[in-house]
Order: C-alpha cells, then structure tokens, then sequence
C-alpha cells in the first residue's frame, strides 16, 4: 500500500519523465508545488497548456515556433545563402546564444541511429532536400553546414547528407562543411577518445 496520494504519485511518474530528472528529483520537485501556493502549480499548468496549443513546427526549417514561418526563416536580415543543419531545437538555441551565425537552419528532427531503430525515414531528409531546393530558386550557391554532433550517429547523417546532394555537389550549386570538431581549450590528450583526436588531427592549422 502506497502512502502518497494518488494524485501525487501520478505527479511524481510525469517529472520521472522528464530528460535528467530521476525519482528523487522528481519527489523534491513535487514537493515544492506542494509546499507552495495553489497560484504556483495553476501557473506551471496553464504554462504547459499554452505550450501545447500555441507552439508548432515552422514549415520551412521545423524549428520550434508560434508562426507558421518562424521570425528566422522570415527576417530579410538573414543570410539566405547559409544552412545551417542541426539535430535538435535546442542546437538552434545554442547557435543563436552564441550570435556568430547570420544564416538560415534546418532541423532534423535526429539523427540515424540504427541501435535504436531510427532509419532515414524517420528522419527530414526529404523536407531537407525540398528546402535547399527552395533556397536554391533566389540564390546562385548555397553552403549547406552540418551541425550534428561528433558522434558516430552524428558521423552517419553527415555521410547521408552527403549522398543526398551528389548532384547538387556535382553542379557546384552547393558546398557541404563540416563543423570544425576537436580538442576544447584545457582538455588533456591522455582522456580524448579516438574521434576526437582524429578531427582535432583532420582540423589543425598553421601557427
């Protein structure tokens, strides 16, 4: 027999679901709306509830958005000859936080990850193409930026995005790179792995 209360039991389980967030936190966290005002825990709910009903995905590169072109994809200040091809969301965050890219995204929505069941059809690589179709109609070249993480997952949709513009590669209508990936300043040699190594290798230059 369970001494909590149903309803907070069923709290517990959500914030469990959470990424990062295991039992204990998911307690304290419950915990905290319980302790706090009902003003509290109305607000996180009515938070959530705007979330689900007013955010969609952009039509044009899926990011996150309330519009149905997001204020990226429609500002006249962005470089329209840039994509910028990210796994998730929350890389676009990170990019414009930093504020040293003036182009265009494109989000994948993941990565091809066979261990996990994830093939090519579950990831956008038709909506992909279609936009760099798309880009391609206002400008005379386009650099396409893979932005997926340095990991063999991230390695494998780099080599399809690849295999998906030989044409346009061959045309030269467009230039694929590669973020520049290795060792970050104060790592120790003896604790990288063996990609890690290979791209800091593939990346260095002249000092």
């Amino acid at each position: 027999m369970s001494v909590l209360p149903k309803s907070v039991e069923n709290v517990i389980n959500e914030f469990s679901r959470l990424p990062g967030v295991g039992p204990k936190s998911a307690s304290r966290m419950t915990y905290h709306y319980l302790r706090s005002s009902k003003l509290d825990a109305t607000k996180l709910a009515n938070a959530l509830l705007a979330m689900e009903d007013e955010v969609m995905n952009c039509k044009k590169c899926f990011n996150v958005s309330d519009k149905e072109v997001c204020d990226i994809c429609s500002s006249k200040l962005r470089k329209q000859d840039k994509l910028c091809v990210v796994e998730e969301p929350l890389d676009v965050v990170a990019f414009e936080n930093s504020g040293i890219f003036d182009g265009l995204y494109f989000v994948l929505g993941g990565v091809i990850s066979p261990a996990e069941g994830i093939g090519e059809e579950e990831i956008r690589f038709k909506e992909l193409k279609a936009r760099v179709g798309e880009l391609l109609e206002s400008c005379d070249s386009l650099e396409v930026i893979v932005a997926t993480n340095p990991s063999l997952e991230g390695e494998a949709t780099a080599s399809y995005i690849i295999d998906l513009f030989k044409s346009e590669l061959k045309d030269e209508k467009i230039k694929i790179t590669r973020l520049a990936m290795g060792l970050p300043t104060g790592a120790d040699l003896e604790y990288a792995d063996r990609l890690t190594l290979k791209r800091a290798l593939e990346g260095r230059r002249g000092i």
